[in-house]
């Protein structure tokens, strides 16, 4: 499986803001959808179910380190497996530190706004130009620092974030074919 670095999708919520962002990535994956039925709220419930346990425990420790300064954390490990069967994936919903911002048919944009950034993740999906049963999934992130604390908090993550989020897509990906 096959991911590519790529662009914020000219049609994404996110690109239509009108914003400028400091920080912007994108990252795009085929999935064989043969009944050509995913969903975004399908896009949604894979992301959460998509990540690697190395993840998770990564995600831990930045929830202790992060509580000293005050900064939001998540705490998604307490009955993860029925959160997300009642995971309805819109706009309002809270899952961990990932709050749904705005969804359409072919998207959902999760993220957080805190003290010292707002992030915001953009689950797209599109057909695909070589197959009728196929459809690019990208995953698009974007951050604006709110502070010079923003920035600092982010130096250590941006290397972790561009390994992370190509395995997520694999993952999201695997989880979608499953269905």
């Amino acid at each position: 499986m096959k991911i590519i670095k790529t662009t914020l999708p000219t049609n994404s919520i996110l690109n239509t803001l009108d914003k400028k962002y400091d920080y912007t990535d994108s990252f795009q994956g085929i999935v064989y959808d043969p009944k050509n039925d995913f969903t975004s709220t399908d896009l949604g419930k894979a992301f959460f179910r998509s990540g690697p346990k190395w993840v998770g425990a990564l995600f831990t420790l930045r929830n202790k380190i992060v509580s000293l300064f005050g900064l939001k954390t998540s705490n998604i490990n307490k009955d993860r497996k029925k959160l997300l069967e009642n995971f309805k994936c819109e706009p309002g919903d809270q899952l961990g530190l990932f709050k749904v911002f705005g969804k359409k048919e072919n998207e959902v944009i999760l993220g957080e706004d805190d003290k010292h950034l707002n992030f915001r993740v953009s689950l797209f999906k599109k057909q695909y130009t070589n197959g009728e049963k196929n459809k690019e999934i990208i995953v698009s992130t974007t951050v604006e620092f709110n502070n010079w604390f923003g920035k600092l908090y982010f130096l250590p993550v941006r290397p972790f974030h561009k390994i992370i989020v190509p395995i997520m897509l694999k993952g999201i990906i695997k989880e979608l074919e499953k269905k």
